[in-house]
């Protein structure tokens, strides 16, 4: 059985920060495709991004996308497995975009920092990120476990745990890393918004207290 909370590598030099993480794919890492294979993938994430503006996640299913690309149900099957393999690629160029924002991007988020205003930044943007697409997002959820273990994810963890180490956060990063990510995790970030109408202001407060609170200040 997989473990929840999978070891994370220790955080490397601050030197190497630039270079030691890369883009992640959001679940399982990208499959080197041949040219109509690719062809054929974009064609079929291209339906399923109109259908997901038009119905929903809630609604979108493999025989609706393989009728809106004009192809058999067993092609979009095989490209994607299934309705979960199908909605994590359609985050993957999404989350791609976080992710070059945070590893090589501009201020504050970009290595052209300090670790401590990266990590204040770094919050408030994933937030906003699953906010913009939660649907999508708790559509995915289909094994809590996989939350911890899909590369998107780890990837998430080793970069908040390297900047931790690098702000000289009172505690273990790793350990400080799963909380903090914890607390601005999308299932709970929905629930207290959507269903609780708390602002998204004051959770991003809370994601600055508790950097505070870890003697990580701006």
């Amino acid at each position: 059985m997989t473990a929840p909370f999978p070891p994370l590598p220790g955080p490397p030099d601050p030197g190497e920060a630039r270079t030691s993480l890369t883009l992640a794919a959001a679940d399982d890492g990208p499959e080197i495709l041949r040219a109509d294979a690719a062809r054929n993938r974009a064609l079929l994430l291209d339906a399923a991004s109109r259908l997901l503006a038009d119905c929903g996640a809630a609604d979108l299913t493999m025989e609706s996308v393989a009728a809106a690309a004009g192809v058999g149900k067993g092609t979009v099957f095989r490209r994607f497995k299934d309705r979960t393999g199908l909605l994590i690629a359609l985050l993957d160029h999404r989350e791609a975009l976080l992710q070059a924002a945070f590893l090589s991007g501009p201020p504050p988020m970009g290595p052209d920092v300090p670790a401590a205003e990266r990590l204040h930044a770094f919050g408030p943007a994933v937030m906003r990120h699953e906010r913009d697409h939660h649907e999508l997002i708790l559509a995915s959820r289909t094994d809590p476990l996989r939350t911890y273990t899909v590369p998107a994810q780890r990837l998430r963890l080793s970069h908040v745990a390297l900047l931790l180490g690098q702000a000289h956060a009172a505690g273990e990063p790793d350990l400080l890393a799963h909380t903090l990510l914890g607390s601005i995790d999308a299932p709970l970030v929905h629930h207290l918004t959507c269903e609780g109408g708390m602002p998204v202001e004051r959770l991003e407060r809370g994601w600055h207290d508790l950097l505070t609170r870890y003697g990580v200040e701006r």
